[in-house]
């Protein structure tokens, strides 16, 4: 493949959550796994899987989300991170929102990519942006050099949510996702590198249907022989239902971010909701959102998942 068509910086992605240009200067090892999704797709459930995997003869020794630090989330302090990466001698699992198109490719990593029906996306969304606490906002957006409007609060009329988000982008050259980013934006770019052999894609839907069958193919991917005894206790781990009876051990502390904590952020992990709340001329909405941003290959997995052709 020439380096025409090796995936490129194309866009600066820095708002109230956002800042890509950590990647710029962060220090790769070859057999590191970074995990991206836009949001909501299942990011803290792929994290749990490929957690469980490399430490599958000790157990997870703190939650995901301090083995795997949200890289580019802009308020978090950077050196801290990656001091805490560097320390890390296990193969690492570094989380990232971004698309493809910010963020710095490097060929010796492996690129987990996870997808999810973008009507699911909202109904999840709709659970993570309507129950950020105050002081969540406050740490957003007065936080220093914090670049352009700062993030808003909800709605409370989810027909308005729903037609921002589908109709209007945070970045200009995004048409969906507002306040956010692009989901459907995200997936395209990584879409279109999607036969480079270091970007594999899993799909939210995959995942609940055969949990064993999608978590034997990351293992397989990343390189990590799990030796056959230790499956069913590992697959057990990273069910819904186990993660919600103690999501704290998964996620650690939220109650800063969230009305309710842990339990908020691990909320149902159900598909489908959308049905009986979008109206008709709202799926239509999303039928041309679709149509203007992906190609038909690319609709058809988002929605169904399945392989990716």
């Amino acid at each position: 493949m020439t380096d025409a068509k090796m995936p490129s910086i194309k866009h600066p992605y820095e708002h109230h959550h956002l800042n890509a240009s950590r990647w710029q200067n962060f220090d790769v090892r070859p057999n590191d796994v970074i995990i991206s999704t836009s949001y909501k797709a299942g990011t803290t459930f792929m994290q749990t899987i490929v957690g469980n995997i490399i430490f599958h003869e000790t157990g997870l020794p703190a939650p995901v989300n301090d083995l795997s630090p949200w890289l580019d989330m802009r308020v978090f302090p950077e050196e801290l991170m990656k001091e805490g990466l560097a320390n890390q001698s296990h193969q690492r699992f570094i989380k990232t929102h971004l698309p493809l198109d910010g963020l710095v490719y490097h060929e010796e990593v492996k690129y987990i990519i996870v997808g999810r029906d973008p009507r699911d996306v909202f109904m999840s969304m709709l659970n993570h942006w309507g129950n950020h606490t105050d002081s969540f906002f406050e740490n957003m957006n007065d936080t220093h050099g914090r670049p352009g409007a700062p993030f808003p609060k909800m709605s409370e009329d989810v027909h308005e949510v729903w037609r921002d988000w589908i109709n209007k982008g945070w970045f200009e050259w995004e048409t969906d996702g507002y306040p956010y980013w692009s989901h459907l934006h995200h997936c395209k770019t990584w879409w279109e590198f999607k036969d480079l052999p270091n970007i594999e894609f899993f799909h939210y839907a995959d995942m609940l249907e055969d949990l064993e069958k999608e978590m034997r193919r990351v293992a397989s991917y990343i390189g990590v022989d799990v030796p056959e005894a230790s499956w069913p206790d590992l697959i057990n781990a990273c069910t819904f239902a186990t993660v919600k009876k103690n999501p704290e051990k998964v996620v650690g502390d939220m109650d800063f971010g969230f009305k309710g904590g842990a339990n908020t952020f691990i909320n149902m992990g159900t598909n489908g909701r959308w049905k009986e709340v979008l109206r008709e001329d709202e799926i239509q909405m999303y039928h041309d959102a679709m149509e203007r941003t992906l190609s038909p290959d690319c609709v058809r997995w988002l929605e169904n998942g399945g392989d990716v052709d």
